[in-house]
């Protein structure tokens, strides 16, 4: 929920502040201009201040904070000609295995990231003609398989049983997660002037998350941001399906957060997220994070026979591809009916 004096951005192209990054080692504060022979920590400032004018606040925290917590400390007073490719192994290997910078030891997927800002700099830097002494593929990094949680269809009806006997918002707004598929950001930021009871459909429009804050002189380190969600395809309508279609019918507030009735109250996404994990601990069903439910949501609509495209612009994804790989988990049970369909072409009748 919002706290007192919470600073809340609602915004559909406000340009974000780039601050210039002070180097923890040498004290000094470069600014992003185009020295002769500039170091990582000039070039990837200046990238950031152009990025700034062309990438979502979310994005330009993200980068920033990758470049300053993990690029910077090892990296910052090179130049960028003369970071080699052993210096770029070294760097991946050392966060893999928790022996670089700040000893702790990240994720492929996390150090895949880094090494794409990486990536991004050296680019950015051959743009404007400076010599870069690294390649751009020069490390592979191993992707281990991400473990998707998915609901079993007992846990879903346990979890269903206790939501609809515990009527209250907060388990509304579970419930059309559960049906939907909307993520955790997209829910929080509902309001109930995007739902429409006379067309049966809900408007994804914008999303809500906790940010870094970039300016050095704020009184808080991080705000929330309602923005416009994450990709152009994500910004959809949803059919509303009749068997919640009553429950929201019931709880319509105009002028309101979904998830709190009340115009200038919210909840944020890690409330939101303990809330879930409280009622699985009260339901005894076993340990999930919230976007499960998005998964879940995938894994039935496949079940009931779903065609993927549609899916896909429901979840709101660039392309089927990201449907199918990402969020379509076949159950057993479904891989077993589709079996024996191949085994009734050979049925004597």
């Amino acid at each position: 929920m919002a706290e007192k004096g919470e600073n809340i951005f609602q915004r559909e192209d406000e340009r974000a502040d780039v601050r210039c990054i002070k180097n923890k080692k040498s004290g000094r504060t470069h600014s992003p201009e185009r020295p002769l022979q500039p170091t990582m920590l000039e070039v990837g400032t200046w990238w950031l201040g152009e990025l700034s004018f062309i990438r979502k606040k979310s994005t330009l925290v993200k980068y920033s904070s990758q470049f300053e917590n993990h690029l910077v400390p090892v990296f910052g007073d090179k130049r960028i000609d003369e970071i080699s490719n052993e210096d770029m192994i070294a760097f991946c290997n050392g966060l893999l295995t928790g022996t670089g910078n700040g000893g702790e030891k990240l994720s492929p997927k996390t150090v895949s990231d880094i090494l794409s800002r990486m990536k991004s700099i050296r680019k950015f830097a051959l743009i404007h003609g400076y010599e870069v002494g690294f390649i751009a593929d020069c490390v592979s990094l191993p992707q281990a398989e991400e473990e998707i949680r998915v609901l079993s269809l007992s846990e879903e009806k346990k979890l269903l049983g206790y939501l609809k006997t515990h009527t209250d918002l907060t388990n509304l707004g579970i419930i059309l997660c559960l049906f939907t598929g909307i993520r955790i950001g997209e829910l929080c930021a509902l309001t109930w002037n995007d739902i429409s009871l006379a067309e049966r459909e809900l408007y994804i429009r914008r999303t809500m998350q906790r940010l870094r804050n970039l300016n050095d002189n704020a009184e808080k380190r991080t705000y929330i941001d309602i923005d416009r969600p994450k990709s152009r395809r994500s910004v959809r309508a949803i059919p509303i399906p009749d068997n919640i279609f009553e429950d929201l019918r019931v709880a319509y507030v105009t002028d309101a957060f979904v998830l709190t009735g009340e115009k200038k109250r919210f909840v944020e996404p890690r409330t939101m997220e303990n809330r879930f994990k409280t009622i699985l601990r009260e339901c005894n069903i076993e340990d999930a994070n919230f976007h499960a439910l998005r998964h879940t949501f995938a894994t039935r609509c496949v079940e009931v026979g779903f065609d993927i495209k549609s899916l896909s612009e429901i979840l709101g994804h660039a392309n089927v591809n990201i449907t199918l790989n990402r969020y379509v988990h076949p159950t057993m049970q479904l891989k077993r009916d589709n079996m024996n369909r191949l085994s009734d072409l050979y049925t004597v009748r």
